[in-house]
């Protein structure tokens, strides 16, 4: 080994016992002061001195490191990655960064109650020294910060602000976390370099971004949303339009329909307003018209007064002839009507003596009639006499009416109760009918995957699909159709028993038909498919060998039966062909017991968690032989569609075709039963009748034997009337009065016919014009009622107050419409027309499509909102752009140069560039990591599969000290990556650790390994910490190097 540094350091390591499970680290070094005199190197953050007690295998040690590069030395087992474990946990790491135990209890030393850790941070202007003590028995860590109580949350902060990141792989690489930097992905690698090295504010920038990004791509979705839904309001409303208008066109015609009703009033207001005054200045006419005759009659009838008063004697004289001529008119008179009273006495007589003998003849007949009627009742009462009781079938009816009135009762409750739930069902079925299309389109994309994998299969199925009518027997579409997993999380099981080549195949419940079906189309159509027939004897629900309760010690938990749903004759084939109802299915525990679970009988494939077991025994030596294979992830099977809930919602959907089934079948039953219910009532009429018809003809015989004895008692006497009207007769001979009275009668009418011609004059004129003037003064006070009616009447119909007059926007309106009732009428009939001809139409559509406008306008600005935010967004995103990815390109650079260049030092090939597949989608941006080992092969992308454990770990190892030079982070841990390298890579890789890690300009390092080749370069910024554990170890403070050296040296030379 090399020697030691000259600027040397000292790392107490002490124990407080000596037992061989105790942990006795020593270094090379000469005096602790010493060492402190070097803090001027280290970089704010460098770990000064690690304090460990009762900490895994070590009792009480103290570690002071280098600023430098750390090498820390020592066999397996004796405590080196204990002290990266004691790194990570004093500051505040989480123990999944370590890959050993979940629990921070299981740090603490076997059989010590509790241990602490404690580690001292340069730091300007004060050392920060953080304590942790852990429990053992709660997992508990009491933590202090600079001798203080604090929290972790503090710690962490702390932490934080010094730029240590124990969770980022590319500053603090455990020993059991090596292979997983090869496997982490570009994206990981970028961020974990972003927060090692890049400027603190770097990370911050490309978090900015990503949620920028998203942010982004979330407005770009809404707004392509609104746009669509808003060109589809927009769609919608222009289909609306033409109904609007038409509703519109509608209302205008309405509205004028208004308006000629309104003014019809007021037209016929007008009308008769003018005839009014037409009456009045007519009735003025005729009144000067009557004053001017009044006038001109004046001088007569001063004459006539005249006249009157010279024919006074005379009237006196009149009056006495009048009074002469009413007594002989009186006299004339009573004579005339003795006269008349005798004449029609006598044509009485003859009348009378007529209607005697007629009523006679009359009488006669009617007695015979009834006689005879007599007869015929008798006769039919003898008939119905003969006829049976009817009571007991009108009793009979009456129960079938009652039974028929109970059923249709029933029949209208039960039309009730289908009424309300088809109602009800009317609501579920939409929602059904949405399952059942979601359903199918699960089913579409089983088939769209068979069309994928297999197209000549796809082909015979769409052929199946519309002959089916051509088979006798059950005919099944390929298995991965049919199939339904109950679990996607199954489907793997499922998939991987059953070969592709019968999941693809198409099943028969038929021979015959299977043969015509692979005629038709592998004979015919060419088409290459396969089919299979199920065995005659169904084995669908064959049990299995062994009850699952027997095997759930095991971790089994079904059968693989028990995992899918299928028809019968898959099932068959399937229980048949892969014994599915006999393959069961476990668990991690499953896993864990295998070589147990293998031994047990019967179990001859099996499935774990992940894997699949085939078990063979053999038949000569019994000895078992088993083959596993990974259980590959499913590709068909994972849709699953429930067959049993299928087919329950066809079911609902047929219910309301049932409904309306049973409805119609319902309302037959009740015409049958309305036609029979007629039946009976006539039938219960006619019983009705001839019940009471015996008991009519009894009545109508007696009443009209009464009536006969009534008519023979009375029989006219025609004798007796005949010598009546004679005696009369002879009273005539009075009728020559007659004569005398009429010729008195005729000279005193002309005498008085004479006298009243002398009397009588008269002004026709006059009076006809007065009666013209009452004429027109009445019809002018009917006009006016009339117009104060009309005027009312049309105020009332335009909603005006008494005394409000016309509006001007009614008056204007008014002046366009026609001035005649005939004009008015004619425009009323042709708008009324018109308007019927828009039918169907509504105020809601108008509603609508308002509210649609709303709504669009609405939209719009939303979308102009959104649109904003957008374009605001992507400026901001471009701005962040730029302050995150120059600065990034340039640090990806850096870090190629440097990686670059230590590939070429060990005449290889390596790259490190920024990847990204699109340039705006910053979450996928990345650092690829690119190397070459070999001179005949070209660069390969740094994968956990392609390169060896070795070129895996130089590379890791390269990249590394890449990011060292750029010195972000105070210090690195890399634990013994060095042990899957060839001597020739080790000594390489050796050389440039030292040679970067010593510089003046890089931070603390620690290379913790195992072992080292011979002959290695070392540098004297190096600390080399060399740990040795065992039962006769030295206490350290009996330990002398120098004595150590002087011995080392003598061996050698008596070697």
């Amino acid at each position: 080994m090399a020697e030691p540094s000259k600027r040397q350091r000292l790392s107490h390591i002490n124990s407080s016992s000596q037992t061989s499970s105790k942990s006795l680290p020593s270094i090379f070094t000469d005096s602790q002061d010493e060492g402190l005199e070097g803090e001027g190197r280290f970089v704010e953050g460098s770990i000064l001195r690690i304090t460990m007690k009762n900490f895994l295998t070590y009792d009480y040690s103290v570690v002071h490191p280098g600023p430098n590069l750390n090498m820390i030395v020592g066999a397996n087992g004796t405590g080196k990655s204990s002290i990266v474990c004691a790194i990570c946990l004093c500051l505040a790491g989480k123990t999944a960064v370590l890959g050993r135990g979940d629990k921070v209890g299981l740090y603490v030393k076997r059989g010590c109650k509790k241990g602490h850790v404690e580690i001292e941070l340069y730091k300007r202007g004060g050392n920060v020294v953080i304590f942790r003590e852990i429990h053992a028995e709660n997992n508990q860590s009491l933590w202090m910060l600079n001798d203080r109580q604090c929290s972790q949350k503090a710690v962490e902060e702390e932490v934080k602000a010094l730029r240590i990141q124990v969770s980022n792989l590319c500053q603090f690489l455990p020993q059991e976390k090596v292979g997983e930097f090869a496997k982490m992905s570009k994206i990981e690698l970028l961020e974990a370099t972003e927060k090692s090295v890049g400027p603190p504010e770097m990370y911050e920038y490309h978090c900015e971004l990503k949620n920028f990004r998203n942010k982004e791509r979330e407005l770009e979705n809404v707004v392509k949303e609104k746009a669509s839904f808003l060109e589809k309001a927009k769609q919608r409303n222009e289909r609306n339009k033409h109904d609007v208008n038409r509703y519109y066109e509608k209302k205008r015609h309405l509205d004028v329909i208004e308006l000629l009703e309104k003014k019809k009033p007021w037209v016929e207001y007008e009308t008769t307003r003018k005839e009014l005054e037409g009456v009045k200045k007519e009735r003025d006419e005729a009144r000067k018209q009557l004053s001017s005759l009044k006038q001109t009659q004046a001088p007569m009838v001063k004459k006539i007064q005249q006249i009157d008063e010279q024919l006074k004697p005379t009237e006196a004289q009149i009056k006495d002839k009048t009074a002469a001529i009413k007594e002989a008119s009186l006299k004339c008179k009573q004579k005339q009507d003795q006269l008349d009273r005798k004449n029609k006495e006598i044509d009485d007589i003859k009348q009378k003596c007529r209607l005697k003998q007629m009523e006679e003849e009359d009488h006669q007949k009617r007695i015979s009639n009834t006689r005879r009627t007599i007869e015929d009742l008798k006769a039919e009462l003898a008939k119905v006499g003969d006829q049976p009781d009817v009571t007991p079938r009108i009793n009979a009816v009456n129960a079938d009416l009652r039974r028929i009135q109970e059923e249709r009762a029933k029949i209208e409750g039960e039309k009730g109760d289908l009424r309300r739930e088809k109602d009800n069902l009317c609501a579920e079925s939409r929602m059904l009918e949405k399952k059942l299309n979601d359903m199918n389109n699960m089913m579409n994309a089983k088939v769209e995957k068979l069309r994928g994998r297999h197209r000549d299969t796809h082909a015979a199925l769409q052929w199946l699909r519309q002959n089916k009518q051509l088979f006798r027997g059950n005919v099944h579409e390929p298995m991965m159709l049919v199939i339904n997993v109950k679990d996607h999380r199954f489907a793997k099981y499922v998939e991987n028993h059953i070969s592709f080549h019968d999941l693809r195949a198409f099943v028969f419940q038929r021979k015959d038909d299977m043969e015509k079906f692979m005629i038709e189309v592998r004979d015919k159509m060419n088409l290459k498919v396969n089919s299979i027939c199920a065995p005659e004897e169904s084995c669908s629900k064959r049990p299995p060998s062994r009850n699952i309760e027997s095997l759930r010690r095991f971790g089994f938990f079904t059968y693989l039966r028990e995992m899918f749903d299928a028809p019968d004759e898959v099932m068959s084939y399937l229980c048949h062909q892969y014994r599915v109802h006999d393959v069961p299915v476990g668990n991690e525990r499953t896993k864990s017991m295998i070589k147990t679970v293998i031994e047990e009988p019967y179990l001859k494939v099996l499935y774990t968690t992940e894997e699949r077991y085939t078990v063979k025994r053999s038949f000569y030596s019994n000895k078992i032989s088993t083959s596993n294979s990974v259980v590959h992830p499913s590709q068909y099977l994972t849709i699953t569609v429930d067959a049993e809930e299928k087919r329950q919602l066809e079911q609902q959907m047929k219910v309301g075709n049932n409904i309306d089934e049973r409805m119609k079948a319902l309302q037959k039953e009740a015409v049958a039963l309305d036609r029979r219910d007629n039946e009976l009532l006539a039938e219960k009429k006619g019983l009705s009748e001839l019940k009471g018809k015996k008991r009519q003809l009894e009545q109508k015989i007696s009443t009209k034997q009464d009536s006969l004895k009534q008519m023979e008692q009375n029989i006219i006497d025609l004798t007796k009337i005949e010598e009546e009207t004679k005696r009369k007769n002879c009273s005539s001979k009075l009728t020559m009065e007659k004569v005398h009275l009429a010729l008195e009668t005729v000279g005193l009418t002309a005498e008085k016919n004479k006298l009243e011609n002398d009397c009588r004059e008269g002004a026709s004129e006059l009076r006809t014009t007065d009666q013209k003037c009452s004429r027109l003064e009445q019809r002018k006070v009917q006009l006016t009622d009339q117009c104060k009616g009309l005027l009312k009447r049309a105020k009332a119909i335009c909603k005006m107050q008494p005394d409000q007059s016309l509006p001007e926007d009614l008056r204007n309106a008014f002046s366009k419409l026609p001035d005649t009732l005939d004009e008015v009428d004619a425009m009323l009939n042709e708008e009324r027309s018109r308007a019927e001809c828009f039918t169907g139409l509504s105020e809601n559509v108008v509603d609508e499509y308002n509210r649609r406008e709303q709504e669009i306008k609405q939209m719009e600005k939303e979308l102009e909102e959104k649109s904003n935010a957008l374009n605001a967004y992507r400026q901001n995103i471009s701005e962040a752009k730029e302050r995150w990815l120059n600065p990034l390109k340039h640090l990806v650079e850096q870090i190629n140069e440097k990686f670059s260049a230590f590939f070429r030092s060990m005449q290889c090939a390596g790259e490190v560039d920024l990847h990204s597949e699109n340039e705006e989608e910053y979450d996928k941006y990345g650092i690829r990591i690119r190397v070459k080992f070999h001179a005949t092969t070209q660069l390969h992308e740094l994968t956990p599969y392609h390169q060896s454990g070795g070129e895996r770990s130089v590379s890791t190892m390269l990249y590394l000290m890449a990011l060292q030079e750029l010195n972000r982070c105070p210090f690195r841990v890399v634990d013994e990556i060095n042990q899957g390298m060839d001597p020739v890579n080790e000594r390489r890789v050796f050389d440039i650790v030292v040679r970067t890690a010593c510089k003046e300009t890089t931070s603390q390092y620690f290379f913790i390994t195992p072992k080292l080749l011979q002959n290695l370069t070392y540098a004297e910024e190096m600390t080399i910490l060399c740990i040795h554990n065992g039962p006769h170890m030295l206490s350290p403070n009996q330990w002398d190097e120098r004595a150590f050296v002087r011995r080392c040296l003598e061996r050698k030379a008596r070697a």
